[in-house]
């Protein structure tokens, strides 16, 4: 079965990963009896990969890289700290959910989930949240081959609100 819709055949696809439209609700957009807040505490702002002499990516200018398998990833790892806030009067549980939006290429999805967590919070009650990163495993893309691809470029971390840039590069 195709999941991708095909214009030249009126199919509309078997899966929203591709929806460019505006949606009604996004994706892990809950209701509840109370209001949630969320801060960024730490993060990464830039990420470097080093590859070794006469790699063709440092002639070529590659827009991703097959790390599968490398002792790269080791050194790709990080932690995206966050801090969960119920301001509503309400006690109430929360799952805070960590999203990357990639570089455009391969065709990449919009959004991908990368981790989540539920809290539970009293009135005014704040919590830490620490996501564990792994950059060839959470942020890489499928490739027009089906090859997983880490994409080299500015990646957005999305908690609800709240925004950050990471930057991967060579």
């Amino acid at each position: 079965m195709r999941m991708r819709p095909d214009p030249a055949s009126n199919y509309p696809g078997r899966t929203y990963r591709f929806y460019t439209g505006n949606p009604t609700y996004m994706f892990g957009y809950g209701l509840s009896y109370t209001r949630f807040q969320h801060n960024l505490i730490q993060a990464p702002e830039k990420l470097s990969i080093t590859l070794e002499e006469g790699h063709p990516c440092y002639s070529e200018g590659c827009n991703s890289l097959d790390l599968s398998g490398s002792a790269h990833c080791t050194a790709l790892q990080f932690d995206v700290h966050l801090q969960a806030r119920n301001t509503g009067g309400m006690a109430g549980s929360q799952t805070v959910l960590l999203f990357n939006t990639p570089p455009a290429v391969h065709k990449s999805p919009t959004r991908q989930l990368v981790g989540f967590e539920k809290v539970f919070l009293e009135p005014n009650e704040s919590k830490s949240v620490v996501f564990q990163v792994d950059a060839c495993r959470d942020l890489s893309v499928a490739d027009e081959s089906g090859n997983w691809k880490v994409p080299l470029g500015s990646h957005v971390l999305h908690v609800g609100d709240v925004t950050h840039t990471l930057t991967l590069s060579i």
